[in-house]
């Protein structure tokens, strides 16, 4: 885990180093100590842009991953990510409202226009939590409860592709670009919320260890353990919603970090004990946020690419292998 850890600030150090723009690491490392102040664009470029971004890329990573863990774990299916209860479909429905009915193109670009889409992700998101919470005490079921939430998650989309239908081209081509998912939309105007928004929801999930190594014994098993089964689902859907909702809100959907982290820190650990692997999930998704949004700058002159193409890249061959080896890990038994 220390080995993870340590990783952090030299990817850290690797995007503020790493951009379109070049800038020798010798000017970096004086810039970030303040010992060379003499080139403004640089310093505007290392601090009000790859700083804020590789912040950004650290704690996302770490709140997707923590949340795909706990939903695999309550779910008890490898399967299960962030996105399945559809929460994250709630924050881009508010979006889609935001963008494709009121007519979002009149003011993107601006800071009213921005901070309008953060809001609107993050009532949709939080619309959908509470509807999952306020079922959660009625559906006693975790196998119903996944079902209504993914088909929660299909209504959102289809009102979503209703509002595309009617939508302006200007306005269509906004929303696929917020869809892309962006750590750079995160400035330091917006850091202070994101920041405490992601590590309290980070705070909360540390202290579901305890019902979450219960749960994977089976439900009647925890029970019978002393937890209380409603109590501790409320608390780990609560945990995760916060974290989805703010990630989603402030970067816009990110795919398949959530749902791979967990299985490669169990593959490394050996382990499913929560105690160990859930940091270690935190600590690694960090890591693989950080190297993922390293590896949407091409060398040269090739740009940028979005951070959903690198994470579905990366992501997806640990998904099929856990799909082929569902038997052989046995995670939940």
């Amino acid at each position: 885990m220390a080995g993870v850890g340590a990783l952090i600030p030299l990817l850290m150090l690797m995007n503020i180093a790493w951009g379109t723009v070049s800038i020798p690491v010798g000017k970096v490392f004086e810039i970030l100590s303040g010992a060379d102040t003499s080139n403004v664009a640089w310093n505007n470029i290392i601090w009000m842009s790859r700083m804020p971004q590789s912040i950004t890329a650290m704690l996302a990573g770490a709140a997707l991953a923590a949340c795909g863990l706990m939903m695999q774990t309550l779910f008890r299916n490898p399967l299960a990510d962030p996105s399945i209860l559809g929460i994250s479909t709630g924050a881009n429905l508010g979006v889609a409202i935001m963008v494709l009915s009121l007519n979002g193109s009149m003011v993107v670009g601006t800071i009213m226009g921005y901070t309008a889409n953060i809001l609107a992700a993050f009532v949709g998101a939080l619309a959908v939590l509470l509807i999952i919470l306020s079922l959660s005490g009625k559906i006693k079921n975790t196998a119903m409860l996944l079902i209504v939430g993914i088909m929660i998650g299909f209504m959102a989309s289809s009102i979503i592709s209703v509002l595309n239908f009617y939508a302006s081209k200007e306005n269509i081509q906004i929303f696929v670009l917020w869809g892309l998912g962006d750590f750079s939309n995160v400035t330091w105007n917006e850091m202070p919320s994101f920041a405490i928004a992601s590590t309290i929801g980070i705070a909360f999930a540390l202290l579901q260890i305890k019902p979450l190594n219960a749960l994977l014994l089976g439900e009647n098993y925890a029970s019978n353990l002393g937890v209380n089964v409603k109590r501790a689902r409320y608390s780990i859907l609560l945990a995760a919603g916060l974290l989805i909702a703010a990630v989603t809100a402030f970067c816009g959907p990110i795919s398949f970090i959530g749902l791979a982290v967990p299985h490669v820190a169990r593959m490394l650990l050996g382990t499913s004990n929560h105690k160990t692997l859930l940091p270690a999930t935190i600590l690694l998704g960090s890591v693989v946020a950080l190297l993922c949004n390293l590896l949407t700058t091409l060398p040269g002159e090739g740009g940028i690419i979005p951070i959903n193409a690198v994470t579905s890249m990366l992501g997806a061959p640990v998904v099929i292998y856990v799909i082929f080896n569902r038997r052989k890990l046995q995670y939940f038994s």
